[in-house]
C-alpha cells in the first residue's frame, strides 16, 4: 500500500483532491499505533500526517496549546511539563495493548478521543479540544473553533471530529486547553473487595464532595483485587480530603496510601489497560454502562465465556478480555444490550473485525444521520470507508 506523507496543509489538500477525483480510498494515520482499531482497511493508499509536525501555539497563561496533527504526543507533553502543565484528560497509550510501535501523535488523540481515568473529573479529549484545522473530502481546508476559550466558535463541529477515527476529515492542526499539574497526588487502595462492593465504594467516593480524579477497580483472585481512588490538588486540600474519604469509606476497610512514582505506575496501568495486554491473542472490548449495572453486566458475560475485566470511571467503563471468536462476540453484544451498555471491539484479529460489528451498532435513524454526516464531509467516501460501519 502506498503511503503519502505531506509536509504542509496545502499538500494534504492536493492529495485529497486527487484521491477524490480518482475515487481512491485513503487510510488516515498519524503514528499508525491504532491502525488495528476498527474494521480492516478497505483502502488503496495511506495518508500519514507524520510530516505535519511542530507546536504552533503555546500560551501557558491562557492554558492553551496548539500543534500540527503529526506532532508526537510526547513532545506536547514535554513542552507542557516544562511549565508544570498537562493534558488533563490523561490520553492513553495503547501500543502494548494493540501490539504496535511507532509514536502516538496529538492529532490521533483528537481523532480517537482518547481519554484516561481522569475523564470522570475533567472530561474527555473531546471536552478539552477547542480548535481544529482539517481538510475535508473535497480537498478544502477548514478552520473551526478558536485558540482561547473566550473566543471559540464552531465548537460543535470541533466536537464532531473528535472520535471520528479519520472517517470524516484529515485533521491538520489541533488546539487543546490544558491544566496545571497539581502539587500533590495520592491514591487510596482498598483490597479484597468483590465487584459489587468495589463499585459501591467508588460510587460513594465519586458522590462525595472530595473531588475524586480517578476511580478504578481491578478484580483479582485470592483477595488480590485492588480498588483505587485518586485525589489531587494542593497539599493541605489533599490531606483533608484523604481523611474525609477514609471516614466515609470506613466500612470497606483500611486502605493503603500510594503516592509518587508508584501511584503514577498504578494509574498508567489502568489508563493503558495493562492487566489485559496478555495473552495477545484474546479480544479486548471497551464497554460503557451505568456504574450500578457494571458488575451484573460483567458477571453475565463471565457466566457464558472465559472472561477477565477491570473497571474504570467508577464502573462506567469496563475493559473486557475474551476469546476472539464470533460466538463470544455475540455473547458480549447481547449482554451489553441487555444492560443498556455500549461496546467497542478495540483488539481482535482482522478476520473477526471483518465479521462482526466493531463499533456499537446504531439504530436505523442514527445510521441515517451518520451516513448524512459522512456525505457532507466526504461526498466521495474516500476517507476510511467501512472502518467504523460497513458501507459508511
Amino acid at each position: 500500500m502506498t503511503t503519502h506523507s505531506p509536509s504542509s496543509e496545502d499538500e494534504v489538500r492536493a492529495l485529497v483532491a486527487d484521491a477524490a477525483a480518482r475515487a481512491t480510498p485513503l487510510a488516515i494515520a498519524g503514528g499508525a499505533t491504532k491502525r488495528a482499531v476498527g474494521r480492516p482497511a478497505q483502502t488503496e493508499a495511506t495518508l500519514s500526517t507524520r510530516g505535519l509536525g511542530g507546536i504552533t501555539l503555546y500560551e501557558p497563561a491562557e492554558l492553551v496549546i496548539g500543534a500540527r496533527a503529526g506532532t508526537p504526543l510526547a513532545e506536547v507533553e514535554r513542552t507542557l511539563a516544562e511549565k508544570t502543565q498537562r493534558l488533563a484528560f490523561e490520553p492513553a497509550d495503547w501500543r502494548a495493548l494493540l501490539g504496535t510501535d511507532g509514536e502516538p501523535t496529538i492529532g490521533a488523540v483528537a481523532a480517537a478521543n482518547l481519554s484516561g481515568p481522569r475523564r470522570i473529573m475533567v472530561g474527555a479529549a473531546r471536552d478539552a479540544l477547542i480548535g481544529v484545522r482539517f481538510v475535508n473530502g473535497r480537498g478544502e481546508a477548514v478552520k473551526n473553533g478558536g485558540r482561547v476559550m473566550k473566543n471559540v466558535t464552531g465548537l460543535d463541529l470541533v466536537k464532531t471530529l473528535a472520535g471520528s477515527w479519520g472517517t470524516l476529515a484529515v485533521l491538520t492542526e489541533v488546539t487543546f486547553k490544558v491544566l496545571p499539574i497539581p502539587e500533590r497526588t495520592a491514591t487510596l487502595v482498598y483490597t479484597g473487595l468483590d465487584d459489587a462492593r468495589a463499585i459501591a465504594a467508588l460510587s460513594a467516593a465519586l458522590g462525595s464532595p472530595y473531588e475524586v480524579t480517578g476511580a478504578a477497580h481491578v478484580p483479582g483472585d485470592g483477595g488480590g483485587a485492588g480498588t483505587l481512588i485518586r485525589i489531587e490538588g494542593f497539599e493541605a486540600s489533599v490531606r483533608y480530603r484523604l481523611g474525609g474519604l477514609k471516614t466515609l469509606l470506613a466500612e470497606y476497610g483500611e486502605p493503603a496510601l500510594v503516592e509518587d512514582a508508584d501511584g503514577e505506575a498504578l494509574w498508567r496501568g489502568v489508563r493503558d489497560v495493562a492487566p489485559l495486554v496478555t495473552p495477545a491473542d484474546r479480544a479486548v472490548w471497551k464497554i460503557s454502562t451505568a456504574p450500578g449495572r457494571a458488575p451484573a453486566l460483567a458477571a453475565a458475560i463471565g457466566a457464558q465465556t472465559e472472561a477477565r475485566w477491570l473497571y474504570d470511571w467508577g464502573g462506567g467503563l469496563i475493559w473486557l478480555s475474551t476469546p476472539a471468536d464470533e460466538a463470544t462476540a455475540g455473547v458480549v453484544r447481547a449482554a451489553t444490550r441487555a444492560h443498556r451498555g455500549h461496546a467497542t471491539l478495540i483488539r481482535a484479529p482482522a478476520d473477526l473485525r471483518a465479521a462482526v460489528d466493531v463499533f456499537e451498532p446504531l439504530p436505523e435513524a442514527m445510521m441515517r444521520l451518520t451516513k448524512g454526516l459522512k456525505a457532507s464531509f466526504d461526498p466521495k467516501g474516500i476517507f476510511e470507508p467501512g472502518r467504523m460501519y460497513a458501507g459508511v
